[in-house]
């Protein structure tokens, strides 16, 4: 099979590269390499990078995404969860956008009007970079100029949805990001259906994760919010029952007086939890109540301490 050959339009990639506010890590500018040979082929590309949380897959995404756009190249970003789409779209925007680069958003949180819009523009080929969840792979999401799919947090789709990205988009470059790669993927990986590259190499000054496991009671979490609150940090908050979240807000409150609490659960409505979990990236709420929803590969650099309430 054959795929389109990527030309990068200079300085606009040089430029891109420049704004990354932090050194690269030498694992970053090999597997940086790597995909831009990849893209280079001629032949289409099925490329597995994996590595750490916070080890920078998603910069290396980025990349990726900036040479397709640059050879007038539509990119799909496909993320399992409608909180980590928008994250990436944050990103994407705040990276991506002073380029003028087009992106858009495809998920729940937007209405079905908003949706409707945005297929329309992307058909008319309006659209660089459409960020969303597995809606984008729905049949009547048409794109005439689609050159790259980049697939976050791989492990978290289904083979059928893996099925449908295989016989719909037969010719273009496919780059999967996990930081805990299935067996499946990694057999392929070894086998040579799928190109493998890893990041291993730790930013600076990356301090390694301090874990105290310990029967619950309040002094031990009022003294972790307080340490985190005088670095001027954040706190995940998890307890994985809905039910009794109030209970916990109640006493948070109680404890905590001037802090900003918000709630975060799968059974909310968008029009709630979107903004909550938005403030909470903003920096805007200090403690996050939450439950698993925040399990798929958020990065809230401000958030160092998470609080796991029957971690069992």
């Amino acid at each position: 099979k054959k795929a389109p050959k990527f030309k990068t339009v200079e300085p606009y990639y040089t430029n891109f590269v420049n704004e990354f506010p932090y050194d690269e890590t030498e694992d970053q500018v090999n597997v940086t390499t790597e995909i831009l040979n990849d893209l280079n082929t001629g032949m289409p590309m099925d490329r597995l990078i994996f590595g750490d949380v916070g080890y920078g897959k998603t910069e290396v995404a980025l990349r990726a995404i900036i040479k397709s756009v640059s050879s007038n190249k539509t990119v799909f970003f496909l993320a399992p969860t409608t909180l980590l789409a928008d994250q990436h779209y944050i990103l994407s925007k705040k990276r991506l956008g002073p380029l003028g680069v087009e992106i858009e958003l495809l998920s729940r949180f937007k209405t079905k009007t908003e949706q409707k819009k945005i297929i329309e523009k992307l058909s008319n080929g309006f659209i660089d970079l459409l960020v969303g969840t597995h809606r984008l792979l729905s049949p009547d999401v048409i794109v005439p100029r689609l050159g790259l799919l980049i697939v976050d947090e791989e492990q978290r789709f289904g083979v059928r949805h893996k099925e449908i990205i295989k016989k719909t988009r037969p010719n273009i470059d496919i780059i999967t990001l996990s930081a805990t790669p299935i067996p499946r993927t990694l057999q392929q990986s070894l086998v040579g259906i799928k190109n493998i590259s890893k990041i291993q190499t730790p930013p600076k000054l990356r301090k390694p994760i301090e874990t105290i496991v310990s029967y619950f009671n309040w002094e031990a979490v009022k003294f972790s919010v307080e340490r985190e609150i005088s670095r001027s940090g954040q706190i995940y908050f998890l307890h994985n029952d809905i039910d009794s979240m109030p209970f916990f807000q109640e006493k948070l409150s109680l404890f905590f007086p001037l802090l900003s609490i918000g709630i975060a659960h799968g059974k909310m409505k968008t029009k709630d939890l979107e903004p909550t979990v938005l403030s909470f990236f903003a920096g805007d709420i200090d403690i996050l109540l939450c439950t698993t929803i925040i399990e798929s590969g958020l990065d809230v650099a401000n958030a160092n301490t998470i609080i796991i309430n029957n971690a069992q």
